[in-house]
Protein backbone atom coordinates (compact mmCIF):
# COMPACT_ATOMS: atom_id res chain seq x y z
CA UNK A 1 0.00 0.00 0.00
CA UNK A 2 1.31 3.42 -0.97
CA UNK A 3 1.10 6.23 1.58
CA UNK A 4 1.37 9.88 0.66
CA UNK A 5 2.74 12.00 3.47
CA UNK A 6 2.02 15.71 3.29
CA UNK A 7 3.67 18.54 5.19
CA UNK A 8 4.07 22.30 5.09
CA UNK A 9 0.62 23.54 5.93
CA UNK A 10 0.06 26.22 8.53
CA UNK A 11 -1.27 29.67 9.23
CA UNK A 12 -0.14 32.80 7.43
CA UNK A 13 -1.36 36.30 6.88
CA UNK A 14 -2.67 37.37 3.53
CA UNK A 15 0.20 38.01 1.16
CA UNK A 16 2.35 35.38 2.81
CA UNK A 17 3.79 32.16 1.43
CA UNK A 18 3.78 28.48 2.22
CA UNK A 19 5.38 25.47 0.60
CA UNK A 20 3.59 22.15 0.70
CA UNK A 21 5.33 18.83 0.21
CA UNK A 22 3.95 15.40 -0.51
CA UNK A 23 6.14 12.32 -0.54
CA UNK A 24 5.12 8.84 -1.62
CA UNK A 25 6.39 6.04 0.61
CA UNK A 26 7.09 3.55 -2.11
CA UNK A 27 9.73 2.43 -4.53
CA UNK A 28 7.17 2.31 -7.32
CA UNK A 29 7.04 5.18 -9.75
CA UNK A 30 4.51 7.87 -8.86
CA UNK A 31 6.03 10.68 -10.88
CA UNK A 32 3.96 10.50 -14.06
CA UNK A 33 0.96 12.27 -12.61
CA UNK A 34 1.04 14.32 -9.42
CA UNK A 35 -1.49 16.91 -8.39
CA UNK A 36 -2.88 19.06 -5.61
CA UNK A 37 -6.50 19.60 -4.67
CA UNK A 38 -8.12 21.60 -1.91
CA UNK A 39 -11.36 21.59 -0.01
CA UNK A 40 -12.70 24.52 1.95
CA UNK A 41 -15.29 24.05 4.71
CA UNK A 42 -18.67 23.32 3.17
CA UNK A 43 -17.15 23.17 -0.30
CA UNK A 44 -16.26 20.48 -2.78
CA UNK A 45 -12.75 19.25 -3.39
CA UNK A 46 -11.31 21.23 -6.29
CA UNK A 47 -8.27 20.94 -8.51
CA UNK A 48 -5.46 23.37 -7.75
CA UNK A 49 -2.45 22.26 -9.74
CA UNK A 50 -0.97 19.22 -11.39
CA UNK A 51 2.01 18.01 -13.33
CA UNK A 52 2.21 15.01 -15.59
CA UNK A 53 4.57 13.60 -18.13
CA UNK A 54 2.31 14.43 -21.09
CA UNK A 55 1.10 18.00 -20.60
CA UNK A 56 3.48 19.28 -17.97
CA UNK A 57 2.27 21.71 -15.30
CA UNK A 58 -1.27 23.04 -15.16
CA UNK A 59 -3.06 25.33 -12.74
CA UNK A 60 -6.52 26.39 -11.75
CA UNK A 61 -7.24 29.92 -12.94
CA UNK A 62 -7.58 31.09 -9.35
CA UNK A 63 -3.95 30.29 -8.53
CA UNK A 64 -2.15 31.01 -11.80
CA UNK A 65 0.78 33.32 -11.30
CA UNK A 66 0.84 32.73 -7.54
CA UNK A 67 1.35 28.98 -7.11
CA UNK A 68 4.11 26.84 -8.59
CA UNK A 69 4.16 23.07 -8.71
CA UNK A 70 7.39 21.12 -8.90
CA UNK A 71 8.54 17.58 -8.40
CA UNK A 72 11.58 15.61 -7.34
CA UNK A 73 11.36 12.37 -9.24
CA UNK A 74 14.19 10.74 -7.33
CA UNK A 75 12.22 11.24 -4.12
CA UNK A 76 8.74 10.57 -5.51
CA UNK A 77 7.83 13.98 -4.10
CA UNK A 78 5.70 16.85 -5.32
CA UNK A 79 5.78 20.39 -4.00
CA UNK A 80 3.42 23.33 -4.14
CA UNK A 81 4.92 26.76 -3.60
CA UNK A 82 2.13 29.14 -2.69
CA UNK A 83 2.83 32.86 -2.80
CA UNK A 84 0.63 35.92 -2.35
CA UNK A 85 -1.84 33.86 -0.39
CA UNK A 86 -5.38 35.12 -0.07
CA UNK A 87 -8.04 34.30 2.54
CA UNK A 88 -9.93 32.40 -0.15
CA UNK A 89 -6.97 30.03 -0.48
CA UNK A 90 -7.66 28.69 3.01
CA UNK A 91 -8.58 25.02 2.82
CA UNK A 92 -7.35 21.53 3.46
CA UNK A 93 -4.91 20.70 0.69
CA UNK A 94 -4.61 17.15 -0.59
CA UNK A 95 -2.04 15.64 -2.91
CA UNK A 96 -2.89 12.92 -5.35
CA UNK A 97 -0.57 10.62 -7.23
CA UNK A 98 -1.07 8.00 -9.87
CA UNK A 99 1.46 5.28 -9.27
CA UNK A 100 2.52 2.22 -11.16
CA UNK A 101 2.37 -0.45 -8.45
CA UNK A 102 2.92 -1.94 -11.05
CA UNK A 103 -0.68 -1.57 -12.25
CA UNK A 104 -1.92 2.02 -12.33
CA UNK A 105 -3.54 3.12 -9.10
CA UNK A 106 -4.55 6.43 -7.55
CA UNK A 107 -3.57 7.48 -4.06
CA UNK A 108 -4.46 10.46 -1.89
CA UNK A 109 -2.65 12.16 0.96
CA UNK A 110 -4.29 12.74 4.33
CA UNK A 111 -4.55 16.49 3.81
CA UNK A 112 -2.80 19.47 5.34
CA UNK A 113 -4.54 22.58 6.63
CA UNK A 114 -3.76 26.00 5.19
CA UNK A 115 -5.18 29.00 7.02
CA UNK A 116 -4.88 32.53 5.67
CA UNK A 117 -5.89 35.47 7.81
CA UNK A 118 -6.78 38.85 6.40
Amino acid sequence: QVQLVESGGGSVQAGGSLRLSCAASTNFDCTNDMSWYRQAPGGQREFVSGVNSVVGARYADSVKGRFTISQDNAKNTVYLQMNSLKPEDAAVYYCKMICAVPYTAQFWGQGTQVTVSS
